[in-house]
C-alpha cells in the first residue's frame, strides 16, 4: 500500500505544476482580452471629449491627461507587449500636448486624431 502513496505523491505535485501553468496562461489571455476591450474605448471617449472641448482649452487639458493616465494602465495591465508598448508611447504622447488658448485646442485636436488611428492600428494588429 505504501507503494501507491509514494506514486500517487509526485503524480499530484506534477499535475498540480501543469494546473498552475495552464493558469498563468489563462490569466494572460484575459489580460489581453480586457487591454484589447479597454484601450479601443479609451480613444473614442477621448475623440468625443476632444471634439466637445475645442472651446475650453482647460478641459481639453484635462480629458487628454486623464485619457493618458488611463492608457497607462491599460499599459501596466497588458500582457501583450505591443500592446503594452503602444499604449506607453500613446500615453506619452498625450502627456506631452498642452493646450493653453482656443489654437492649442485645434492643434491638439489634430494630433489626438492622427495619434489615435495610429494606436487604434496597432491594437487591432496586436488583438487580432
Amino acid at each position: 500500500m505504501r507503494s501507491l502513496k509514494s506514486r500517487f505523491v509526485p503524480l499530484a505535485l506534477f499535475a498540480s505544476c501543469v494546473l498552475a501553468a495552464g493558469c498563468s496562461e489563462v490569466n494572460n489571455t484575459i489580460d489581453k482580452a480586457q487591454a484589447c476591450i479597454e484601450a479601443p474605448k479609451i480613444i473614442t471617449e477621448l475623440a468625443a471629449e476632444v471634439t466637445k472641448l475645442t472651446d475650453d482649452p482647460q478641459a481639453m487639458d484635462k480629458a487628454i491627461d486623464d485619457a493618458a493616465a488611463k492608457l497607462n494602465g491599460v499599459a501596466d495591465s497588458a500582457a501583450n507587449t505591443t500592446l503594452k508598448e503602444a499604449s506607453d508611447s500613446l500615453a506619452t504622447t498625450l502627456t506631452g500636448i498642452t493646450v493653453n488658448d482656443v489654437n492649442d485646442a485645434v492643434d491638439a485636436a489634430q494630433k489626438v486624431a492622427t495619434e489615435s488611428a495610429d494606436y487604434v492600428n496597432q491594437v487591432a494588429q496586436a488583438c487580432s
